[in-house]
Formats: structure tokens, sequence, C-alpha cells
């Protein structure tokens, strides 16, 4: 398989060599994560003189002996070198027993630059605190951008790039099968691995095709307003026994492996939280054609989905605003800056043009006001709202 350089991740990594931080990567399964922990390797091998690396990846059957946290910390003590800068490098960590136990005594010795993965389920962004007792960086690696799409296959019509992107997706395992259909059957596979093995054997379910159903709920309503209780109701009426508490718990874990991402509403003129209705967005919008098939492709909020992850991906907090009962797709903070975005497939009709931005118009602070739709055209201004293809804009930070 072809590899890139994963920069904005790299750079994450390399900016904190030698603090005391254990520095974990999280994100969903078959991400890159593993990848990620290769290239940075490389790096310390190339750039520290005197760094000294311990390296072990649980995939791999040399290092069973290991997967016993006593075992383990005894292997890594044995390998330390004194006078050096010693790294310690472990995927898939969740593979040892107590594994925590051997981490936290790492720590302490201040002897060790530690960096771990591990799988979704196992290494939760909620855990972190209560499994180690030092100080955790998050490392949130997420599938591939639609501009390291475009770079893994070194494309360079950019609004037929993203025709492909929307069904090809950012999962870089499927790249190297010839055959769409076997793309989103290793997709699917990846995805049902998620459910099947991690989420429910962590969480113990005892019934992992209602939590199949749930999750095939949320992929139909990508960015619909959803809630527990509004599967619930559904579910119940499909003559499943279950109530809104247990689907809230089910939401929680999806979200906890990073299946799918919940974006909570915000009400812009009262600048409060609303407590009801969220919306879910897939981690990767093609596990949705993976699952559901794609006879109904709604392209509009697989672009909603893929502007989403976006965001996130570039460390917006993003919400979905409410003005005067109408809904901002999203609105994105970070720090000072604030974003209201509006996306749509095509915008061409003069009503759809007017639907998207009449909601931005009204808002009247001096916050960026921009709509993401397939334009392929170069950026315009209409009354101040910036108009971007969604091409250009996923291409340029």
């Amino acid at each position: 398989m072809r590899l890139i350089e994963r920069k904005q991740y790299l750079d994450k990594m390399i900016n904190v060599i030698g603090t005391p931080d254990i520095k974990v990567l999280t994100g969903v399964r078959r991400s890159g994560k593993s990848k990620l922990l290769e290239a940075f390797k490389a790096y310390v091998q190339k750039n520290i003189a005197d760094a000294h690396i311990i390296h072990i990846n649980f995939n791999l059957s040399k290092y069973d002996d290991l997967k016993e946290y006593k075992a383990l910390n005894e292997y890594i003590e044995n390998n330390y070198v004194e006078g050096k800068e010693n790294f310690v490098l472990i995927d898939e960590i969740q593979m040892c027993e107590n594994f925590e136990l051997c981490i936290n005594n790492l720590h302490a010795t201040e002897m060790y630059d530690i960096y771990i993965t591990g799988s979704n389920a196992f290494l939760l962004s909620s855990d972190l605190a209560t499994l180690f007792t030092g100080r955790t960086f998050e490392i949130k690696v997420y599938p591939f951008s639609f501009a390291e799409y475009v770079h893994y296959f070194g494309l360079t019509d950019k609004y037929t790039a993203f025709d492909n992107y929307m069904l090809e997706g950012g999962m870089s395992g499927s790249y190297l099968y010839k055959e769409q259909e076997d793309k989103y059957d290793y997709i699917e596979n990846v995805f049902d691995t998620l459910i099947l093995r991690d989420i429910c054997q962590k969480y113990h379910i005892r019934n992992p095709a209602l939590m199949d159903r749930i999750s095939q709920f949320l992929m139909d309503n990508v960015s619909n307003l959803t809630s527990a209780r509004s599967i619930t109701d559904t579910l119940t009426s499909n003559k499943d026994q279950i109530n809104h508490k247990t689907v809230g718990n089910y939401l929680n874990y999806l979200c906890n492996a990073f299946a799918f991402y919940k974006l909570r509403r915000y009400d812009i003129k009262g600048k409060r939280y609303l407590a009801s209705n969220d919306k879910y967005y897939l981690s990767d919008h093609t596990f949705r054609y993976a699952k559901l098939g794609t006879k109904n492709m709604d392209n509009g909020r697989v672009i909603e989905n893929i502007v989403a992850m976006e965001l996130l991906r570039r460390g917006y907090e993003v919400y979905v605003g409410v003005l005067y009962q109408k809904e901002i797709d999203f609105v994105a903070l970070k720090r000072n800056e604030k974003i209201y975005i509006q996306v749509s497939d095509n915008i061409t009709h003069p009503d759809t043009f007017r639907r998207e931005v009449e909601p931005l118009l009204k808002i009247k602070d001096a916050y960026p006001k921009v709509v993401i739709a397939r334009t392929r055209n170069s950026e315009y201004q209409y009354e101040g709202v910036r108009i971007f293809d969604v091409a250009d804009w996923l291409l340029n930070k």
C-alpha cells in the first residue's frame, strides 16, 4: 500500500517530544493510527541522534509473551538504555491485560517518552483520565480527508476527484481494491468489527443485532435531528423491545468508539445550548453506502457529513445553529474564531440559493458567513456571504 505523510498528525506528535505526557493516538478503526506510529518512529530515527526506540506491535505474534502487564513492564525496563532518549511506542495496547498498570509505572519513572495506540473501544477519550494517573495528550486521528485522498492518488481535476471521494471516502485500506463493491465489502467489515467485536465485547452487549439496527438508523438519518426517544419510538414500532435509556447508552457507545460524532444544538440569539435533539455524523460517510447501499445517495447529506468531519479535523468545536426557528448547519468555534456555515449539494436554483443564504443574512454579528456547495466555480460573495465550491473549501485551509 502506498503511504503518504499525514503531516498534521505527525507534527502534533513531533511537537510534544520530550514532554512528560502519555501520548495517546485515538480514532476509528483503520484510520491509520498504526501507520502514523511507524512514520513517527522513522522521524525519530532520522532526526534524534541519541534516540533509543522500544517498539512493540501487539498485532505481531512475536510479542504474544508480553500480553500481561508485568511481562510488558519487565521487557521495556530490560531494554532501557542509559544515556539515551528512550522512546516507548506500543501499538494495540489493549491486547495487553491491565496495560494501564504498566504504562503508569513507566510514566512514574520519568525515564521514557511514551506513545500508544489502541482499539477505539478500549482506549476512549472519556477513559484516559481514569486509566492513566499521569497527564495524557490525545492526538485524534481521522480517516483520510479529501486533501489526503487527492494527494494519495495524485489527482489534478479537483471537481471530478470530489465526486470520486464521495463514493470512495477516507478509509484508505479500501483503496487497495479495484472494484467498488469490494471496497464497500472491506468498509462494511471494518464497521461490523467495530460494533460486533469491539463495542459489544467492551460493554458486554448481548443483542448486537439491536446495536446494528441503531447504527443503521443513525446512518439513514445523518444530518437529521435525532434523540434517543425518537429512535426508541421507531424501533418499538418495528417490534423491537427496547427503552430510550438503553438506546441512549448505545448512542454513547457508538460515539465513544468514534463511529459517530454527536453535534449539539446552539441557540445563536440566546447564546445557549439546547437540550433536546442532536445530530449525528459518521466518521466516514462511506460506512453508510457500505451498510445501506447506494440506491438513495442523498448527496446533500453526504456533503454535509464530509464538511462536519473536516471541521472537526481542523480542530473546531462544531454545533448546529438555531436562529428564529431556522437552522444553521454548523457554527464552528476555535478560540476567538467563529464561522457560520450552510451546506448544500446544488444551489443553482434561485429558491435553493435563497433558502441557504437567508438564515445567514439574519445573523447580525460580524463573524464570517459561508455557503459550501458543489458550484464548480471559484469563490464569490453575495451580500457579504462567501460562496465556496466544496472541493475548493476542502483543499484550502
